[in-house]
């Protein structure tokens, strides 16, 4: 939470009232539709209060209702709202349901699937990102060829997968199944670097077929049709992570 009486860029109180993303306040400001108290900003880093009495065309803003959202994220969609090749977004799939702004939490590249989670929540958001929650994320992905017993140690203990760089771990990997060339494999990360599995595989000479997110600590994407979306009960938002008590 924000100390009383501490200010940010009017972008930024903007996005934390889980209004707009802060680039969105950003162009709303300068296109003169927001005030202060009713005086006229045109700067997106003007310094605000929290609490601030704020207007956007004329009507007084409040913080959004939070909306937690769990998506089965279909392979060859950009995790972003906009993108400048025209591709794809995950937005394709939440448009017709005619939401609110919201935002994903944490990311999945262009070529991979499965559970992410979106909401208009910056502070709950950041919490489940931060570094310190070491929150558990399974993967459930297909390589070829088969890897052998020991290259799944190696995920375990440590992969180098710059020159010289530091090792870089799963929290455990396991076969699930394997047939010819392919294989099965689960893969829990406790971290979130980026590409670190199709990485560390790469390192090991295995090759990423498939790679869909499972689960995200207790949540699990379950029978969610690919492109989905459902909201998350209040059983889920608190497991993921607890809710700050004066938010309650």
């Amino acid at each position: 939470m924000a100390e009383r009486g501490s200010r940010h860029g009017l972008a930024r109180v903007l996005s934390k009232r889980g209004l707009l993303s802060r680039s969105e306040a950003a162009r709303w400001i300068l296109a003169g539709r927001v005030r202060i108290d009713g005086r006229l900003i045109r700067d997106p880093e003007h310094p605000t209060a929290a609490d601030a009495h704020i207007e956007m065309d004329g009507a007084a803003t409040q913080r959004a209702t939070p909306i937690y959202l769990a998506l089965n994220k279909p392979r060859g969609l950009i995790t972003t709202a906009e993108d400048e090749r025209g591709r794809p977004t995950i937005y394709d799939c939440l448009r017709p349901l005619k939401l609110p702004w919201v935002a994903p939490v944490g990311r999945l590249d262009q070529a991979s699937e499965g559970l992410l989670l979106l909401s208009n929540d910056p502070e709950w958001a950041a919490r489940i990102t931060s570094p310190d929650s070491r929150l558990d994320k399974t993967y459930h992905v297909q390589v070829a060829p088969v890897p052998s017993g020991d290259q799944l140690t190696l995920l375990a203990e440590g992969v180098v997968v710059d020159s010289g760089g530091p090792r870089w771990r799963a929290q455990s990997a396991r076969l699930l199944r394997s047939g010819g060339k392919t294989a099965w494999l689960e893969i829990v990360l406790d971290e979130g670097r980026n590409r670190q599995i199709r990485r560390m595989l790469e390192a090991l000479d295995i090759r990423v077929l498939r790679l869909i997110r499972v689960a995200i600590g207790s949540l699990v994407l379950g029978s969610l049709a690919k492109g989905a979306v459902r909201r998350l009960s209040p059983e889920e938002v608190a497991l993921l992570v607890p809710l700050d008590p004066e938010r309650k």
